[in-house]
């Protein structure tokens, strides 16, 4: 008999994705466990009581024939359907519950086609940016899939090579295959690991393409979603890392994230006094700026690389290249072996982003405050609200 399992927290989400799960169960003769997560010392008496409370309602509703059960699972909710998987073989997992749902683009694996190795049902998955290529280019190959000589399937805004939309992680449920799916740690918070499948990786591919380490003095222009993970990977690889930011309210915010030091960059005084002195520029800002201006601040030989992406062209004389040889690259985000990578760092070294949790209802209002610099320092959607 096929087994399907609905966590749920009591929330309307969790409501409806049940009432799916029940319709699925009984279309199918499925066996359906009905689990909710209490805490280690919790008194679950009253919560007993209404889990099977729904439990009865459905076998009433549906038919004495229903095969379901209710299931009181205690502790960390990721480990304890996990545990509830391995002990029942479940087939398919219907999430509901606010903690665990359509976190962007990470998901519980609910189900594998029968030619998948990488993957098994009840494993953390993400997706990044990419969900396909030609897979035989050149780059491809050697895991440069964002790089694809044919042109990359994005997640979001793009087309699939049938031509079907692609929707990203603003969806209840996504199908991909098991070569664009990453391996999740579930030592870390699952809200706060969702950007670095965009701002993560977009920040540690460049600092780990050039070395950047132990004995380089790196600058990070901008602390904002790419900036403020830039400042955490340049820490942690053992760089000098200083805050270049228009802002002089973010100072403290960028030692607490770890930056040795931090420059106003409409203070003449302050920027003059680093003058040649940086072997690296992370150029995160997304806004027009004086990229000549930034050059200026580079020793011999410095790179600067831009991971933003302003909306007009900068202008850079030959010159501000010429005088110390210079350099001015730029770069994406990772392929598929180096996301692998940055997440199984990040679960070594406990580096997660700075995240606010929103319901898709405040999209709005985010997406307003974003554009004030009014977030601290990702928006993360649940989609549990949807």
């Amino acid at each position: 008999m096929k087994t399907i399992i609905a966590p749920i927290d009591f929330s309307n989400a969790s409501a409806n994705a049940l009432a799916f799960a029940a319709e699925l169960a009984n279309r199918a003769s499925a066996h359906l466990i009905i689990t909710t997560i209490a805490g280690e010392n919790e008194d679950t008496g009253q919560t007993e009581n209404e889990l099977q409370s729904i439990v009865s309602g459905l076998k009433k509703s549906i038919g004495p024939g229903f095969n379901c059960e209710g299931l009181l699972a205690r502790g960390n909710l990721i480990a304890a359907i996990k545990k509830i998987i391995k002990a029942n073989q479940a087939d398919l997992i219907v999430m509901g519950t606010k903690g665990a749902s359509g976190l962007k683009k990470i998901l519980i694996g609910t189900n594998v086609g029968e030619q998948v190795k990488k993957f098994k049902v009840g494993d953390l998955a993400g997706t990044g940016c990419l969900v396909d290529s030609c897979r035989t280019c050149t780059n491809c190959k050697v895991g440069l899939e964002q790089y694809c000589l044919h042109g990359g399937v994005g997640t979001y805004n793009s087309r699939a090579k049938d031509g079907s939309p692609t929707y990203g992680g603003y969806s209840n449920s996504i199908v991909v295959h098991e070569d664009f799916v990453l391996h999740i740690s579930d030592k870390l918070s699952l809200p706060a690991v969702a950007p670095l499948l965009c701002a993560g990786i977009t920040t540690y591919s460049p600092l780990r393409h050039w070395k950047v380490g132990k004995g380089h003095k790196l600058a990070v222009l901008g602390l904002g979603g790419l900036g403020h993970m830039g400042v955490k990977f340049g820490v942690a690889f053992g760089a000098e890392v200083t805050v270049l930011s228009t802002s002089p309210a973010k100072e403290a915010d960028a030692k607490k994230l770890g930056a040795h030091k931090f420059v106003v960059t409409s203070a003449k005084e302050q920027v003059k006094n680093v003058k040649g002195y940086f072997d690296f520029i992370l150029d995160t800002v997304s806004a027009p700026h004086d990229v000549k201006l930034y050059l200026s601040l580079l020793k011999t030989d410095g790179t600067l690389i831009m991971v933003g992406i302003p909306p007009v062209p900068s202008e850079v004389p030959a010159f501000s290249l010429m005088d110390g040889r210079k350099s001015l690259a730029a770069s994406g985000i990772g392929g598929l072996p180096e996301t692998q990578e940055m997440l199984d760092y990040c679960a070594e070294h406990n580096i997660v982003s700075d995240i606010e949790m929103i319901d898709i209802k405040d999209i709005h209002k985010a997406y307003d405050r974003m554009l004030k610099g009014d977030v601290r320092y990702r928006f993360v959607i649940d989609m549990a609200t949807l």
